[in-house]
């Protein structure tokens, strides 16, 4: 296994500006910071998990830890891999019959599903060194904006809304990037064609 980090998830941050959620993975061992875009959905099932909300009926992630049980896979912990044109690439390890198997994965699935099987979460170092953050050290402290709320893990040692305001700057430089990114991807209005005389 290449050299990887394990995380825990420190929050689930929801923008009222955008339907993306972020959840931010703090390292173990260490006030480092990996925040990860995801959807909406995702975010939820990672969310009633951590809050272990019992369903009437198993959500999608639920269904995926039954099925592995029921065909005995193991599942041994769930990776963050590579991070390629700002998109996280993972995967969920698990033993089948004696044997390690690797499923590709997006990293919003493999941690909800982290979450109801307690397995690790762990993160290649590549990645950490490539987009994890520092924030002593990247952003001031300041009281969060209305426009962005967050939803701690109500497990985690200290996840007070003083602490993570700390992410006030980077989430509003990411919006801004996201804003901008879409921006230049919308396609142009294509000149209207002079009427004739």
């Amino acid at each position: 296994m290449p050299d990887m980090v394990e995380v825990l998830i420190d929050s689930v941050r929801v923008s009222l500006m955008s339907p993306q959620r972020i959840v931010i993975l703090r390292q173990k061992d260490a006030e480092r910071y990996l925040p990860v875009w995801v959807g909406p959905y995702e975010a939820e099932a990672i969310t009633v998990a951590l809050q272990e909300v019992e369903m009437a009926r198993p959500m999608t992630h639920d269904l995926l830890k039954n099925v592995f049980t029921i065909f005995d896979a193991l599942l041994m912990r769930v990776e963050v891999v590579s991070l390629r044109d700002e998109i996280f690439y993972g995967n969920i390890v698990a033993e089948v019959d004696g044997k390690i198997v690797n499923i590709d994965s997006r990293p919003s699935d493999a941690i909800a599903l982290a979450v109801r099987a307690h397995v690790p979460i762990l993160v290649s170092g590549e990645v950490m060194a490539a987009a994890s953050i520092f924030p002593e050290h990247d952003m001031q402290q300041e009281e969060p904006p209305p426009s962005v709320i967050s939803a701690p893990h109500p497990k985690s040692v200290g996840a007070d809304d003083k602490r993570l305001s700390v992410f006030e700057d980077f989430l509003s430089q990411l919006e801004k990037k996201k804003d901008e990114r879409d921006d230049k991807n919308k396609p142009k209005d294509k000149p209207k064609d002079k009427p004739e005389k």
